[in-house]
C-alpha cells in the first residue's frame, strides 16, 4: 500500500506533496529527523490530506497530478477547508 500525502505548514503557509509506503516514518522525517532538504525550512508540518493506492505506479501518477497546477489548486482547496483561508 502506498500513501500520497499533502503536508501543510501553517506557520509558513506552505504545502508539500509526496508519496510513501510508510507515512508515519516519512512524517517523522519531514518534521524531526531530516537534517537537509526542502521540508526542514518550513517545520512544523501537519498531514492535511492522504490517499491510499495499491501500486507505486498509481501513487506516483497521483503525486504528479497533485504537483501540477490543477492538482495544487485541489490541494489548496483542502487546506482552505481544513485550516481557513490563505493566499495559496
Amino acid at each position: 500500500m502506498f500513501t500520497v500525502y499533502v503536508l501543510y505548514s501553517q506557520k509558513f503557509d506552505q504545502i508539500y506533496i509526496g508519496f510513501t509506503s510508510d507515512l508515519v516514518n516519512r512524517f517523522l522525517s519531514h518534521n524531526e529527523l531530516a537534517t537537509k532538504g526542502h521540508t526542514i525550512k518550513y517545520r512544523p508540518w501537519v498531514v492535511a490530506h492522504t490517499e491510499e493506492y495499491q501500486t507505486k505506479t498509481d501513487a506516483i501518477k497521483r503525486e504528479n497530478y497533485l504537483k501540477s497546477t490543477q492538482g495544487r489548486k485541489f490541494a489548496w482547496n483542502i487546506i482552505h477547508e481544513k485550516f481557513g483561508n490563505s493566499d495559496g
